[in-house]
């Protein structure tokens, strides 16, 4: 998501090594997913997301992490070098695991360890699928998920900075900074308003991006909430938190002082491009609903080859 700024490993049954040629790098490939296996993948992160809900008591989930996990493990894709993307699971190792941009998500990947050595899953396959079943669990709609990722014994070569950040100093150069990094991906400006509809779910947390609070009060409901809100909420800049000086980067608050909107959210409705989209989805939730769904399937997908 946009609030940019540690360990799991490759545990894959009946994996096989493969070598592309004498100067590629050896990969793990996990095997194809039936069906039903892919049913029974997704019941057991389930199954782990609602044990560790019950353990937190709070209201909170670790199902927006997993979205977070699947969403940065993918966002790092170039469509002009083709580099980056969800294959390889890198994230697992330095210096991806160390990017600013994913501080935060060790939880989330050694969360998801366990349940893909059960299933026989390579660690991009899991995460990704962590994404979708979160999001599917949360109220959200039916995403297309595919697998045969692989997880790669070597580290990313892509540069740090492929994940969007959330202020660039102006709602114009903050656009545009989106517009670089989701063009790079090879995403429109409608693909980007929907993405942008994900911050529906969870939250910021100061001692990841620095940023402070929800931007819903229904932070594990996966809705259009989030550009309601943008668009009805009168939203100023944070001053105080908890009775002190707010200390953090600059974010914007609504009239309670409980719910926040990064930089990049206020951005939105500043664009004439991208405002009408951010009002279409504030009015029609399925049309939220279809759009998202195309276009985070389409985010899991870069960079892999099925």
């Amino acid at each position: 998501m946009f609030a940019g700024s540690a360990i799991a490993t490759a545990a894959i049954m009946s994996a096989t090594l493969t070598t592309k040629s004498k100067k590629s790098e050896c990969i793990f490939k996990s095997n194809k997913m039936s069906e039903a296996a892919i049913s029974k993948a997704k019941q057991d992160i389930i199954d782990a997301i609602e044990a560790d809900d019950e353990k937190r008591d709070d209201g909170t989930s670790i199902g927006p992490t997993l979205v977070r996990l699947a969403w940065h493990a993918s966002g790092t894709y170039s469509v002009h070098d083709k580099t980056g993307g969800s294959n390889g699971a890198t994230m697992r190792l330095s210096p991806e695991k160390d990017w600013g941009a994913n501080a935060g998500l060790a939880g989330a990947r050694a969360f998801m360890e366990p349940i893909a050595k059960k299933n026989g899953m390579s660690m991009a396959d899991a995460w990704t699928l962590a994404g979708v079943t979160a999001i599917e669990n949360m109220g959200g709609p039916s995403i297309p998920w595919r697998s045969g990722r692989t997880d790669s014994p070597s580290p990313t070569k892509v540069p740090d900075g492929r994940l969007p950040d959330a202020d660039k100093g102006s709602p114009a150069k903050t656009n545009s900074h989106l517009r670089d990094i989701f063009y790079k991906m090879g995403f429109n400006d409608r693909e980007i308003v929907a993405l942008a509809g994900a911050h529906a779910l969870g939250r910021c947390h100061e001692n990841a991006s620095g940023y402070w609070g929800p931007w819903t009060f229904a932070e594990t409901t996966f809705s259009n909430e989030y550009f309601r809100l943008l668009l009805e909420e009168k939203w100023t800049v944070k001053k105080t938190h908890q009775g002190k000086a707010w200390t953090g980067p600059m974010q914007y608050e609504d009239k309670t002082g409980q719910l926040m909107m990064l930089p990049s959210d206020l951005a939105l409705v500043n664009d004439p491009q991208f405002k009408p989209i951010v009002e279409l989805y504030a009015k029609n939730s399925d049309l939220f609903f279809s759009d998202f769904a195309y276009a985070f399937s389409k985010l899991l997908e870069l960079g892999v080859d099925f």
